[in-house]
């Protein structure tokens, strides 16, 4: 299902400014999945350009990955009001916008709890379950799946930095060699 710009299947076109699409390199290998835009992203139009967003850029900088190698995007396309976290019937009304973004990839990587339970279609602690490898079904295809931190985590929290940083360290050796 192409992404409908003007989109109103749920609530959230009522407070958001826009539809905000993936970013990065659609046919990459690697896909990123936040959990929702936020203020910066809906007045921008793009996933991952607040503060967030800038230790996103940062880490994948110092590891040698240019963000444009890689497609990002999240489970729900439009800001909840407050930031609050997607509720169930706007990330299913978004799942299929979802899974066109996922299908074919080699690799997924979930940022954040709320991103990676939905994908996982159950809770998950990052503290047990960050970077180790499992499968996820998207769309009928059997996807590699990687839990990790969010980016937001990383400002503050040195366990969660190190955690994403490993988990761009295995996308660069694994999944995006250099030529």
């Amino acid at each position: 299902m192409e992404l409908d710009l003007y989109c109103r299947r749920c609530s959230l076109w009522k407070t958001r400014n826009r539809v905000v699409p993936p970013d990065g390199d659609p046919d990459s290998p690697v896909c990123l999945v936040g959990e929702a835009p936020g203020r910066n992203e809906d007045e921008e139009g793009r996933p991952f350009v607040g503060r967030a967003g800038k230790m996103l850029d940062r880490l994948l900088s110092e590891e040698g990955l240019p963000r444009e190698r890689i497609m990002i995007t999240n489970t729900v396309k439009c800001r909840p009001p407050e930031n609050r976290v997607p509720k169930r019937e706007e990330r299913e009304a978004c799942f299929p916008y979802l899974e066109q973004d996922l299908m074919k990839k080699d690799l997924v990587v979930g940022l954040g709890r709320t991103a990676c339970s939905n994908l996982l279609g159950r809770d998950i602690r990052l503290g047990d379950e960050a970077n180790v490898p499992m499968e996820v079904e998207i769309a009928g295809f059997r996807i590699e799946f990687i839990p990790t931190y969010h980016p937001s985590a990383c400002l503050f929290n040195l366990k969660a930095r190190e955690g994403l940083r490993e988990t761009i360290r295995l996308i660069r050796d694994r999944y995006l060699p250099s030529d």
